[in-house]
């Protein structure tokens, strides 16, 4: 439905599950949802696999894992990585289908480390468990105290120009911590990745979606269903309660989840926002796909801030 038709009041997502939009000043183009891998472990490829397709043909095409991912706080470093390259080579033409985001920077119990030597060989071991020579996406998946913005974009500066990644971005930055990489990086930023959901709203008050919009970096939501808890039938506390009653409402008249309809008060943000589905039923990431369909009106989106915030805006 073009924006045309709209009443004036009215905030579109899209109507076109499979609509492709820019990631940052990248060049490349993904879906307005993302897939993500942190629940991802084990050796099922044929289950994973399956996942995978599932995303796809649900318009999903941006894929997003980490070396974290898999990490049971004993072993498995890099588990979800080395499955999805299992998946990949088990398929031939699936990694050209896909747009292949990951991260690294985080070592258990060190915890963080983004020196120069650190970063390119935790992407060159990614690489290989990934089996491709390429990643679409690499992020730096938390800030390290110690390593200076200079030395990290001139590190992400040489991943690029080495071509083993075709862009690269952050997760978890403060506005500040990513306004001062900014400074010193001679190349697009295509992404930040914080928390964001309409339980957790630091993302609209503390500048990072307006830091994004002033430099067309592209805002990847993780845990956008507020650590599950805006999934859960019974919601555990008032103000999830409150939040819950206002996105049913939304649900009802589009005839949709709950889990779509908060993904689509996410996405209906100017800055773009993508959120990561993070469900591994195949069933959730199918329904995924309907906030696609979801438009907000202005006052049913603020009602939805309202009830977070439990106070009126100013």
């Amino acid at each position: 439905m073009s924006k045309a038709f709209l009443p004036p009041t009215a905030v579109a997502v899209t109507a076109d599950r499979l609509a492709r939009v820019p990631l940052g000043r990248s060049g490349l183009r993904v879906s307005r949802l993302a897939w993500g891998m942190w629940r991802l472990r084990g050796d099922d490829v044929a289950c994973a696999r399956a996942l995978v397709g599932t995303a796809l043909e649900s318009g999903i095409n941006l894929l997003d894992t980490a070396d974290i991912y898999g990490f049971n706080g004993r072993d498995g470093f890099g588990d979800a990585e080395r499955l999805l390259g299992k998946v990949f080579a088990s398929t031939p033409g699936l990694r050209e289908q896909v747009v292949l985001a990951t991260k690294g920077g985080i070592i258990p119990g060190v915890p963080y480390d983004s020196s120069a030597g650190y970063l390119v060989r935790a992407c060159e071991e990614s690489l290989r468990r990934l089996g491709t020579d390429c990643l679409d996406l690499y992020q730096v998946h938390r800030p390290d105290t110690l390593t200076h913005p200079a030395e990290l974009a001139r590190t992400l500066e040489s991943l690029l120009a080495s071509g083993k990644v075709r862009a690269v971005g952050v997760s978890n930055c403060t506005p500040a911590q990513t306004a001062a990489l900014l400074a010193h990086l001679q190349v697009p930023l295509a992404s930040t990745q914080p928390e964001f959901s309409p339980l957790v709203l630091d993302p609209l008050t503390d500048g990072t979606l307006d830091l994004a919009m002033q430099h067309t970096v592209s805002v990847l939501a993780w845990s956008p269903l507020g650590g599950g808890r805006l999934a859960q039938q019974n919601p555990a506390d008032e103000r999830a309660a409150r939040v819950c009653a206002e996105l049913d409402a939304q649900a009802r008249r589009h005839e949709v989840s709950r889990a779509a309809a908060a993904y689509s008060w996410l996405m209906a943000h100017p800055a773009g926002v993508i959120p990561i589905v993070g469900s591994q039923q195949p069933s959730r990431i199918r329904e995924a796909a309907d906030a696609c369909r979801v438009q907000w009106t202005r006052t049913d989106w603020y009602r939805v801030l309202v009830a977070s915030r439990g106070k009126p805006l100013p």
